[in-house]
């Protein structure tokens, strides 16, 4: 797709790979929403002609609010980019909030969405739903298994929205980065010394080469976004010997987190 003249959402675009995606799309040529718990002024400010919402996209109101509001300051909806995300929680012992939150925010969010997004763009024919998941998705995130379990999610739904209504005009991307600096990995929200791992096992991107590589992406309409090539190659490696990749796993935590 090519964005200029586009109407793009991101949501989760204060900071991090949201505002860095808002940036490129807006730059490209793009007509941006953006949307945060509490808004995205700022990031407003800098770029003319966007807008900003301060939406809570862990309900289905507030995703219906911030769709409403794009849709009334700039049109139909071309793209819409689920990227907010959160990280916490460790295990099946922490608080049920960890894990009802990380569910919303990270899956159900996308689901609301998609509910209020596909009508219309069913009926035109067109229309482009992206969402950031994570390596961790593909893979598995050591340290938290509400992030592994809800990021594993978003892909299955990109995956699932891909196949149901490619046919009918809708395109679907899925990104799923590794280390990207951003507050949420230099804070190992994610827990259990995740970040750490992700530190160590490979190159830490910002998150401006992260918003490149998916605008590109985006104009050839590929369905995964790798921003780190050796995901790829984990994945494969993966399937191939699901149960070798478990054992390196297993030493991959001990060895980093100390165990």
């Amino acid at each position: 797709m090519d964005l200029r003249d586009r109407h793009v959402v991101v949501t989760g675009a204060a900071g991090g790979i949201g505002s860095a995606l808002a940036r490129r799309f807006h730059s490209g040529g793009a007509r941006v929403t953006m949307s945060d718990l509490r808004g995205a002024d700022s990031l407003a400010d800098e770029l003319p002609g966007s807008l900003s919402v301060a939406a809570d996209i862990s309900t289905e109101a507030g995703n219906v609010d911030l769709i409403e509001a794009a849709r009334s300051h700039h049109g139909e909806i071309d793209l819409f980019f689920a990227n907010a995300g959160v990280a916490m929680g460790t295990d099946p012992m922490d608080a049920e909030g960890a894990w009802d939150t990380s569910f919303a925010v990270n899956l159900h969010a996308h689901r609301w969405a998609a509910r209020h997004l596909l009508p219309a763009w069913i009926e035109r024919g067109e229309g482009y739903f992206c969402s950031t998941a994570s390596a961790a998705g593909l893979l598995a995130q050591i340290g938290s298994a509400p992030y592994s379990v809800t990021k594993h999610g978003a892909v299955a739904f990109a995956e699932w929205l891909a196949i149901t209504y490619g046919a009918r005009g809708l395109r679907v991307s899925c990104l799923c980065p590794q280390g990207v600096n951003t507050d949420m990995l230099n804070s190992d929200v994610v827990g259990g010394g995740g970040g750490d791992v992700v530190r160590a096992v490979g190159t830490v991107l910002e998150p401006a080469e992260v918003a490149d590589i998916v605008h590109d992406a985006i104009v050839e309409e590929r369905f995964l976004i790798l921003p780190h090539p050796e995901v790829g190659d984990y994945l494969r490696h993966k399937g191939d010997d699901p149960a070798r990749w478990i054992s390196g796993m297993q030493r991959l935590q001990q060895r980093t987190l100390g165990l």
